[in-house]
């Protein structure tokens, strides 16, 4: 009986030990409009590969590029206005005979000039950014999911593409909380192989679905194959 005893209890550890989850991406994005415009290019050849600085989607930025162009030139008669103004008003203090409510004038339509001047860059800039998230490229991704299409109008907030970083792979699993210690410093196998790996994160707060578990992180090289169940062992 005591033998009996002492081999279900090794079975038991061997398989408080054992776990097996799916090798996901290091990374998932969602990729979700900032600006509204209407879809002049999507681009559903890329879906499926990788990015390789490819343009994925492209927002309508007609009105802004030439709202922006328009700003420019308002800036640059703005910053004579500016010029002219402060010369003005550096005439008016050599004069002895001007009175200070006409000096104080003078230095008002310089400063509302100044204020003017700050409302227009503000709105560059606004202009400028716009123009720049409706051009959306991506460096070296997997293009995952192209969720609009040409002549789709899109709003702050709609899904345009998921994206993925397949640069690493991660393995998560829910380990009870009693076995974390006793997993820490075991070597990992995968699929019954020896790994160098080590465990790259515990989150030490119980899951909100696996209550008596803490998750565990595995960060995995140059992975080969994703979305594959794999044996994870501690020995």
């Amino acid at each position: 009986m005591r033998y009996l005893l002492i081999v279900i209890a090794v079975v038991s550890f061997s398989f408080a030990n054992e776990f097996y989850a799916k090798l996901e991406p290091i990374e998932s994005y969602e990729i979700k409009a900032s600006v509204s415009g209407k879809i002049i290019f999507s681009n559903k050849n890329i879906e499926g590969k990788k990015s390789n600085n490819s343009k994925i989607i492209e927002i309508d930025s007609y009105v802004d590029r030439i709202d922006l162009e328009q700003s420019l030139k308002k800036l640059e008669a703005m910053n004579e206005m500016i010029e002219l103004q402060n010369t003005n008003y550096e005439r008016l203090m050599k004069i002895k005979s001007k009175s200070g409510y006409e000096k104080d004038n003078q230095k008002i339509n310089v400063v509302n000039l100044q204020i003017n001047k700050a409302d227009i860059l503000i709105n560059i800039a606004n202009l400028r950014d716009s123009i720049k998230n409706k051009k959306l490229i991506e460096k070296n991704y997997y293009i995952y999911n192209i969720a609009v299409n040409e002549g789709d109008y899109v709003t702050p907030g709609t899904l345009l593409y998921e994206a993925k970083d397949l640069s690493k792979g991660k393995l998560e699993i829910y380990v009870p909380i009693l076995d974390i210690e006793s997993i820490k410093n075991k070597d990992i196998y995968l699929d019954g192989e020896k790994t160098d790996l080590k465990i790259s994160k515990i989150y030490d707060v119980a899951d909100s679905k696996h209550i008596s578990s803490y998750k565990v992180e595995i960060i995995v090289t140059n992975p080969k194959q994703f979305s594959r169940l794999i044996k994870i062992e501690f020995k």
